[in-house]
């Protein structure tokens, strides 16, 4: 297994002790937020919907690159990487 560091937002910290990044163990891009989830549950609500699909305004990025455009989220992790979680904020 991979140890992986995720990023968080400030809005997102709160839910993680704090802090703006934790690391998990994963061999795959969805293991990894798998356990993140299995860790801090009350995370799951704001980065999934009810089918198991990251919301629509949840941005992940799996070093450089958007996870909106891959096929799955199956893809390898290696250790070192990085999963980014953004979220739109919207207002006027």
């Amino acid at each position: 297994m991979a140890s992986v560091t995720v990023r968080l937002p400030r809005l997102l910290a709160g839910l993680i002790g704090g802090a703006l990044e934790t690391t998990v163990e994963a061999d795959t891009l969805a293991a990894a937020l798998d356990t993140l989830i299995a860790r801090h549950p009350e995370l799951g609500v704001h980065l999934f919907d009810e089918s198991g699909k990251l919301r629509g305004h949840v941005l992940c990025f799996h070093n450089e690159d958007n996870t909106r455009w891959l096929p799955s989220l199956e893809r390898p992790v290696k250790p070192g990487d990085v999963i980014t979680i953004m979220q739109a904020v919207t207002g006027g």
